[in-house]
This record gives C-alpha cells, sequence and structure tokens, in this order.
C-alpha cells in the first residue's frame, strides 16, 4: 500500500500581511515563477506516494485547481471545509473520506513550507512505514539552525533502535529559552504528521469524540462532485476549532519523533523570505514578481533591507 499525502491549504497568511485586510495566503504567492504549494505537489510526484488529497476550503478552490492543472497532477481528491475549524477538523475529516481505506499510511504535508533535500525526507518517510500502527502518531523534527522564536520544538528519548519517543512539546520560546532547548538537543516542530487512518480515528475517539462525531456526519453528509468532497456545512460546524497539538499531539503519549537535518522553513517572516532568497538567488529568482503580487508590507520590508 502506497502512502497518502494529504496537503493542508488552509493558511490564512496573516503573518505577513498583518496591516492589510485583503491579501494573498501565502502558499499561493507567486515567489517569482514559483509558488510554496507548487513546490509542495512536486515533492509527492514520487512513486512511494499515491495520488493527493488538498484539504481547502471554498475561498482557495480556485487556486488550488489552479496549481493542480499546473504541476500536471491529474488525479487528486479535494476536501472542502464550509467554515475554518483549525487544523484538527481538517486533519480528520480529510482522512474519514471513503477513499483511504482504514490501515492507509498518511502523510500530512502542510502547502506552505519550503523543504530541500527533500529525497531525505522521502527517504524517512518509506523507513519508517513498517513502524506504525493504530494508535501511534510520528512527528517531523528540523535541527535547529538557529535559537527562532518563531517555531516550537519538541524533545525526545530513544525507546529503541531508530526511534524516539517525544518526552515535551515548548511552544514559540523566547531566544533564551530556545537556545536551552537546542542545547538540550531540542528540534523544531515542523507540523508534519504520519500516521495510519486508524490511528487517527482511534485518538480522536479517544480524546476529542466530539469532534470526530461531528467530522464523520461531515463527511457522511458530504456532496461529491469534480473530484471534491462539500462537507456537510451543519454537522461540521460543530467541531471544536482547535489545532491537532492541542486536540491529540498534546494528550497521547505514543508520539515518536522523526528527526531530519535539512533545509526548511515556513517562510512566515520576510525575513525568513529574503534569507532564501540571499542564499541561492538563481535558483527561487527565475523571473521578478510584480508589484501587485508583493504588497505594501512586503515592498517597505525588502527595500529596508536593500532586497530591491
Amino acid at each position: 500500500m502506497k502512502i497518502r499525502p494529504v496537503i493542508l491549504c488552509g493558511g490564512a497568511g496573516t503573518r505577513l500581511w498583518p496591516k492589510q485586510k485583503k491579501h494573498q495566503a501565502k502558499q499561493f504567492i507567486d515567489f517569482g515563477g514559483w509558488s510554496l504549494i507548487q513546490k509542495t505537489l512536486e515533492r509527492i510526484k514520487k512513486p512511494v506516494f499515491d495520488y493527493p488529497i488538498i484539504s481547502t476550503n471554498s475561498k482557495y478552490l480556485k487556486e488550488v485547481r489552479k496549481s493542480l492543472k499546473k504541476n500536471k497532477v491529474k488525479k487528486y481528491k479535494i476536501v472542502l471545509e464550509p467554515v475554518k475549524k483549525n487544523t484538527a477538523p481538517a486533519i480528520l475529516s480529510s482522512a474519514l473520506i471513503k477513499d483511504i481505506p482504514l490501515e492507509q499510511p498518511l502523510m500530512y504535508f502542510a502547502a506552505d513550507h519550503l523543504i530541500e533535500k527533500s529525497h531525505i525526507l522521502n527517504r524517512s518517510i518509506s523507513k519508517n512505514k513498517s513502524n506504525l500502527d493504530d494508535q501511534n502518531i510520528f512527528i517531523f523534527g528540523i535541527k535547529p539552525t538557529s535559537p527562532s522564536s518563531e517555531y516550537g520544538y519538541f524533545l525526545t528519548k530513544k525507546i529503541k533502535k531508530n526511534i524516539n519517543k517525544v518526552t515535551k512539546f515548548i511552544e514559540k520560546p523566547k531566544s533564551a529559552k530556545a537556545k536551552q532547548v537546542i542545547k538540550s538537543k531540542g528540534y523544531w516542530n515542523s507540523g508534519m504528521f504520519y500516521l495510519r487512518k486508524d490511528s487517527i480515528v482511534n485518538n480522536f475517539k479517544k480524546y476529542q469524540n466530539k469532534t470526530y462525531k461531528s467530522c464523520l456526519d461531515a463527511v457522511n453528509k458530504a456532496k461529491y462532485r469534480n473530484n471534491t468532497y462539500y462537507l456537510n456545512k451543519r454537522f461540521f460546524a460543530k467541531s471544536l476549532e482547535k489545532s491537532f497539538d492541542y486536540a491529540i499531539l498534546e494528550k497521547t503519549k505514543k508520539i515518536n519523533a522523526i528527526k531530519l537535518d535539512i533545509p526548511w522553513s515556513d517562510l512566515g517572516s520576510w525575513s525568513e523570505i529574503c534569507k532564501i532568497y540571499k542564499k541561492n538567488k538563481s535558483k527561487y529568482y527565475k523571473k521578478r514578481m510584480s508589484i501587485s503580487d508583493l504588497g505594501v508590507d512586503m515592498l517597505i520590508y525588502l527595500k529596508e533591507k536593500t532586497f530591491l
């Protein structure tokens, strides 16, 4: 059974556009001939993966279809949220569709992350497939390059050969605390999850049963057309608005970590965006972005940093 990639594509991008009411979600920004969602779709075009499932909302449906077409992804399923309820209901509802068998391995990617050396990531995904069961969850940690306050961290201990158990989460610490966490061999929490469908079902039944029932009803009552599941709004709205981290990860004890030492960023700030351009302009700057795509905040920031 191949691994099914699920792409979470619902972020609003408000961290980049704090002063603007109208802005483009980060995953769709044209960064000079490429976007983050396009990079994500390219990453899953490997033999280890089955066709993708994209979890998004009606606001982004047109952009998602456009990206799928541009990347020549012909086989896919879209799960459309009628209202925003954070990542816990999004992760659960995308797993509950009938296309996914109960023991299906699922790899959850964020649509707005930039990952280099993805062959190392894909190798670790394949390697740990046999370690998945009906209860556990694997999360991916990135070896920190600096004591950043923009990311969460976690600590681990080795429980058996090649398997590290997560012992503690640290949510976006201040710089001094981040330095201590790194000295304790802490890793950035990338927000990528790897688990089987039956593990999702069992964990939600145990820790978030109300959300499980509402999402199950929303999927069962969904309308399906053009490769898209339109989740039932009445039932989906009953789900608790929680992140997967708070809803499940902070409650279950069966979380293992896959540690990676690869270039990774969620490009959540203009400083991070500038950093990747300065690192390799020829790779990421194929054509100049249009001024209308940039927005006032980005123009001011890049001008101050003498990038424009």
